[in-house]
């Protein structure tokens, strides 16, 4: 048995009305890896899947640099406390 015709076996197949009704469940699915077959009157129309993101490695040199040139805020608590003392 070939991976197409095993993934035709557990992929759901829904119709565009339920997939209308039922779209953020679906797409939830999808994004877990569960394809989805979306069809009209019995014909397959659309296929639901997940994107494959590819994750960037964090470079902490440079966020801590871009973090140390960031200027303090004021601080809006304390300036609203000492407003309020005068």
């Amino acid at each position: 048995m070939t991976n197409e015709m095993v993934m035709r076996l557990v992929m759901e197949e829904v119709t565009v009305a339920e997939a209308k009704a039922r779209l953020s469940e679906l797409i939830e699915r999808a994004k877990r890896g569960e394809p989805i077959r979306i069809t009209r009157r019995g014909k397959l129309v659309a296929r639901l899947t997940g994107v494959e993101r590819q994750v960037k490695p964090i470079d902490l040199d440079a966020l801590r640099a871009l973090t140390a040139s960031q200027p303090f805020p004021p601080d809006p608590a304390r300036n609203m406390r000492d407003e309020a003392r005068y």
